[in-house]
């Protein structure tokens, strides 16, 4: 089985990388040590020293494997150190799956994004609004994005500017959860603003699908996990589903999981989102059965994290120098990846109790990792 359920450290902190480079190497040992293959899908961005960037997939079991569990770390950038730790934390108890199945794990979706401690990638697009779908129009925003984007997108270096009280103000006009929908959803139209969604998809998600077409093409089942930081109680996880791509009923695969599921048709999520990941993995390996989950571990409230992704945003886009320890830039780290040590062990857990449950199900093996 691909995962042990023994507890794999003491210590949580030997699992978090301090940067994107250190955990790409020790991804990449883990990976040679556990007898993985090893993909390297190289972006045309580069690091802050000028280093090459890759996208790096490793894969245990068969090659043409009919059952996968797919475990993508690092869609938005600085939120892939926790990613990676579950991601090392798990390569560490490998073992080889059943005849017919295999693990694969992606780490880190947006390089550039880890290597410069922002969440958008080199063009400033959200990669998780930007797989829109064939005849989806790249243009668009919500109707209250416009308003909002003055408070938002300030054309600025970060500065105080009473953010929090002017956001508070506008809950007060328009309800707390119309705000929050506009922001988060996805917007074709301001480049520089939070949340944008491009223009075109981008090289790191097109790199990414096209190997999915090219490497799990034979799977006829696929269980995927898509693992974030940010949303939900501190260190705490919730489990998201996304409208109209799994195949399995949402009772059935919470009972299968273990854990509640956040369900945005019932209006439980806290927003929806265009251009999110599930439905192109559906697109990409049109011959698989799909069950895919969203993974938050939740870090501080949102005005917190909302504001630190502001201020790296003006840092990264509007000062004179972007270095990556500018306090923006840290105060962002820290805001999606805390620094204590009972966050990042409670991260570690809840990553690998959801992985060891959904190897479960993905290779239809009671006590799978036991």
């Amino acid at each position: 089985m691909p995962i042990s359920s023994a507890p794999p450290t003491p210590l949580p902190e030997a699992f978090f990388s301090p940067d994107y480079f250190a955990a790409r190497a020790r991804f990449r040992d883990a990976a040679a040590a556990a007898g993985a293959s090893l993909n390297a899908l190289t972006i045309p961005a580069l690091g802050p020293r000028h280093e090459p960037l890759t996208i790096d997939i490793a894969r245990l079991g068969e090659r043409d494997a009919a059952r996968v569990l797919l475990h993508t770390s690092g869609m938005h950038g600085v939120e892939a150190f926790a990613g990676s730790a579950v991601q090392l934390a798990a390569m560490q108890e490998a073992r080889q799956p059943p005849p017919g199945c295999a693990l694969v794990l992606v780490h880190v979706l947006n390089p550039y994004g880890m290597a410069w401690l922002r969440r958008a990638n080199e063009h400033n697009v959200d990669l998780n609004r930007n797989f829109l779908l064939a005849g989806d129009r790249w243009e668009g925003a919500p109707a209250l994005y416009p308003l909002i984007d003055p408070l938002i997108n300030p054309p600025s270096p970060p500065r105080r500017d009473a953010f929090r009280l002017r956001l508070a103000l506008l809950a007060l006009r328009y309800g707390l959860r119309a705000p929050r929908q506009a922001i988060a959803e996805g917007q074709y139209e301001f480049p520089q603003g939070l949340f944008f969604g491009g223009k075109s998809l981008e090289t790191g998600p097109r790199l990414y699908l096209q190997w999915l077409g090219e490497n799990l093409s034979r799977a006829r089942f696929v269980f995927a996990i898509d693992l974030h930081t940010g949303l939900g109680p501190h260190g705490r996880s919730t489990v998201i589903l996304e409208p109209g791509v799994n195949v399995s009923p949402p009772v059935e695969l919470a009972r299968a999981l273990g854990n509640p599921l956040t369900d945005p048709a019932e209006g439980q999520a806290f927003y929806r989102a265009r251009g999110t990941l599930g439905k192109a993995l559906r697109q990409a390996l049109p011959a698989a059965r799909l069950d895919f989950v969203l993974q938050e571990i939740g870090t501080y409230s949102s005005p917190r994290v909302l504001e630190a992704l502001r201020d790296e945003n003006r840092c990264h886009l509007h000062s004179r120098s972007a270095d990556i320890r500018h306090p923006a830039k840290l105060a962002l780290l820290e805001a999606l990846c805390p620094p204590s040590a009972t966050w990042r062990r409670r991260a570690v857990g809840h990553g690998l109790d959801l992985l060891r449950a959904a190897a479960s199900r993905a290779f239809l093996v009671h006590n799978a990792l036991a």
